[in-house]
């Protein structure tokens, strides 16, 4: 009872310790709100001085966005990068491209790690209490895609009573399911391609999307079959918009002037939609696994980049946490306990999250691969800690007073006696950490890092397959934690013979 009551008092100690820095973030943030109405808004001159628009999207949405492999590169390409690109153009600055998860999209928009958002994105009555929309540049109705051996099973959107229909998270389509398909469950995910991999095994009986996405789908895609919903849509919810900061009035008629110009000289219908369609023949052609191998060796070389950087600031890190666990001092003891409890307790996808959007809000420089590894590292210091504690522990009293007699100081003791023993004993724990830590690597994909997950995901929506790509992602991982599990092994053999 005693210590449960110290923990609650250290832990509220560190919110009133990080209540300041909100309190003062929040003060900010209504003194700007409060300057912005009596002064011009600067937001496209940011843009221009600093020489890059940074555009967040989700590219796994043909023909909207999507990617493609030109030259044994990975490319963007569809409607809304063209889109991007003449907007950019005409402020005269680079494009920047931040592919991650569409739920993740008005999240980086309000933390500003993107200037705006193009990304097939229907400007709903809610999503303006956020954010700031352009004009709509491109409409199409909602379709439903099924499985063309149920098309006679499924022809209007009252079919699905009693059915699972999907539709991507934080999108305008899961909400419609929800309230316009009466007996339909609904089924949110955060890929697209995820989707149609669901649909494919059976696990919803359709997915609701956009008209051009769908047409997409089912054109490269045979076993798959499309037809209109006629769910009633909110007229100025049916078009796609630029999605920008509230405030940014600036960027917002910047952005409408390019959608004017792109209207005017029908460059979407004309340009931007038929060079989405040439890419999406040639990726139908070039779809084989073996033509996207340097896809799975980045991505491979990100997440052994990820682990090892992670192991390495994790054990460190771990150690001290397991020491100050171990000392005598109660504010340090207390200080590692609350640590190590909290990150134990919190998923690491949670983490990740919050250290790219929450630390990334008051460092914006921050990159999501350096976002990823010290959530990584914080969160595997937590279970080394736990790991090397116990390997102390395991050491006998009488290890430690025979070294103290011999007039070791505690700190020899600990190097020469303590430490190399524990190490032996829980050489098998931290090799299980170091192996489990590969796999939850793929946690960062969330935020947009390209590792083995994200490229996976890559894969799946230039290809249009989806078991194909995961099926070698996990034959990479089996090869990768199996042949580690030999070397870690093979050490520990060494270690008992020593």
């Amino acid at each position: 009872m005693k210590k449960l009551k110290q923990l609650l008092i250290l832990f509220t100690l560190l919110v009133t310790l990080f209540m300041p820095v909100s309190q003062i973030k929040a003060a900010d943030n209504e003194g700007a709100a409060t300057n912005s109405s009596q002064t011009t808004d600067d937001s496209l001159q940011k843009v221009k001085d600093k020489g890059t628009l940074v555009v967040g999207l989700s590219a796994d949405y043909p023909p909207y966005e999507f990617t493609a492999k030109v030259d044994g590169k990975t490319k963007y390409v569809g409607i809304d990068i063209d889109l991007a690109k003449q907007f950019a153009k005409d402020m005269g600055v680079k494009l920047v491209i931040k592919n991650m998860n569409f739920d993740s999209l008005l999240v980086a928009l309000e933390t500003h790690k993107v200037d705006a958002v193009i990304s097939g994105m229907n400007p709903t009555t809610e999503r303006q209490k956020s954010v700031d929309f352009s004009n709509i540049y491109y409409t199409g109705g909602k379709y439903i895609v099924i499985n063309k051996k149920d098309k006679t099973k499924y022809t209007t959107k009252d079919s699905f009573s009693g059915q699972t229909v999907g539709a991507q998270n934080g999108t305008l389509e899961y909400s419609l399911i929800q309230k316009q398909m009466d007996g339909a469950k609904v089924k949110g995910l955060a890929k697209l391609n995820n989707l149609i991999l669901a649909l494919q095994s059976g696990k919803v009986a359709g997915v609701l999307m956009e008209e051009a996405t769908a047409k997409a789908y089912v054109q490269n895609n045979s076993n798959l079959y499309a037809f209109n919903s006629k769910v009633k849509v909110n007229t100025n919810e049916t078009g796609t918009a630029i999605a920008f900061p509230k405030g940014s009035a600036s960027l917002v008629a910047a952005a409408n002037k390019t959608i004017a110009d792109v209207k005017k000289a029908d460059l979407i219908d004309q340009q931007y939609v038929p060079n989405a369609a040439q890419y999406m023949q040639t990726a139908s052609k070039q779809n084989t696994m073996l033509n996207y191998w340097t896809y799975f060796a980045k991505g491979l070389e990100y997440t052994l980049l990820i682990t090892v950087v992670a192991v390495f600031f994790g054990f460190i890190l771990g150690v001290l946490l397991a020491l100050m666990r171990l000392s005598n001092g109660k504010i340090l003891h207390s200080l590692a306990v609350a640590y190590i409890e909290f990150i134990r307790g919190t998923p690491l996808m949670v983490q990740v999250m919050f250290v790219y959007f929450g630390v990334g809000a008051i460092i914006q420089s921050l990159p999501a691969l350096v976002a990823g590894i010290i959530a990584v590292s914080l969160n595997s210091a937590a279970y080394v800690a736990e790991v090397i504690r116990s390997g102390i522990e395991s050491i006998a009293i009488g290890q430690t007073e025979a070294a103290r007699s011999l007039g070791l100081s505690q700190k020899q003791t600990y190097q020469y006696v303590v430490i190399p023993q524990a190490i032996k004993n829980i050489w098998p724990a931290l090799g299980n950490e170091f192996i489990t830590l590969i796999k939850e690597s793929s946690i960062v994909s969330v935020i947009g890092v390209g590792d083995l997950m994200y490229q996976t995901q890559l894969v799946q929506s230039a290809t249009y397959k989806g078991v194909m790509p995961l099926f070698i992602t996990m034959l990479i991982y089996f090869v990768v934690t199996f042949t580690l599990s030999k070397v870690l092994n093979y050490f520990e053999g060494k270690m008992k013979h020593a």
